[in-house]
């Protein structure tokens, strides 16, 4: 296990930053279709792909999302932090074997603990693949946490 000490609303400055990267996998891209029901054969099946304009599969927009929250919950602020809300401008396409990175950068404190943050996800040659903006609720107290392990997950 992991410890992870957030970041609560009261130490966020304007302009601060943070990130959080990952490489896009294959069973990622298996677990995300799994989980969100989301079968699009543009990122399962390598035959129709490549008749697409990207003629190879792409990862699900939405996996980006996906580690955009994780950098939220787990990087900065970190633990304790409540989405309100995020936009999304999907600008490239993810392949499998990208190295996705989350920056995020604190853009405004707003009053009642809520922030809004800056959230961009660039790929390995720092081209810009998601350009967004969240709003969260930031924790109100710093605290140190355990991130929980998961068990391993195999497919097939």
């Amino acid at each position: 296990m992991s410890q992870v000490t957030n970041v609560p609303y009261g130490d966020l400055e304007v302009g601060q930053k943070a990130s959080y990267s990952k490489t896009v996998e294959e069973k990622d891209i298996q677990l995300f279709a799994a989980l969100s029901g989301d079968h699009n054969p543009v990122h399962l099946d390598p035959e129709f792909a490549a008749r697409s304009p990207y003629k190879e599969r792409i990862a699900h927009g939405m996996f980006s999302g996906a580690l955009i929250s994780a950098a939220v919950a787990c990087t900065m602020p970190g633990p304790g932090t409540i989405y309100l809300g995020q936009t999304m401008q999907f600008t490239r396409a993810v392949k499998l074997g990208d190295t996705l990175t989350v920056r995020l950068e604190i853009l405004e404190k707003l009053p009642k603990f809520r922030v809004r943050i800056a959230t961009r996800v660039y790929n390995q040659h720092d081209e810009l693949v998601v350009d967004g903006e969240a709003e969260i609720l930031a924790p109100r107290r710093q605290q140190t946490v355990e991130l929980t392990q998961l068990p391993p997950i195999s497919i097939g």
